[in-house]
């Protein structure tokens, strides 16, 4: 009986916690870049995000494995993907490329110096 009182216990104090625990929780996004190439022209990207809530770290890992194991994905190159944390600024955690990501930023970024 004891053991089972001290579980009750600590799950009441876990959801007296977590709301004043989870505002300072950091959030996270899954970004997907892709990279359009037509001869001629410059390179253009299209951004794609998907926000989690805050603390949602499990979620957005889920979420970022399904993309870069997703074929659609690996045919579509040049695609950048990238799962990124949100607290007091953005920080890539992980970063997966397909195609000549690498290339084509050096590329984008020449072109704007100019």
């Amino acid at each position: 009986m004891k053991a089972n009182q001290q579980d009750h216990m600590k799950k009441l104090l876990q959801k007296a916690v977590k709301p004043l625990v989870t505002p300072f929780k950091a959030k996270y996004e899954v970004v997907c870049t892709t990279y359009q190439v037509i001869p001629g022209l410059p390179v253009n990207k299209h951004e794609s995000k998907h926000k989690f809530e805050r603390g949602a770290v499990l979620e957005a890992r889920e979420f970022y494995a399904k993309v870069i194991s997703s074929e659609m994905t690996r045919t579509m190159a040049p695609v950048e993907v990238q799962l990124r944390k949100i607290y007091l600024g953005g920080r890539t955690i992980e970063q997966a490329e397909f195609g000549p990501v690498t290339h084509l930023k050096s590329l984008s970024k020449g072109k704007k110096k100019k």
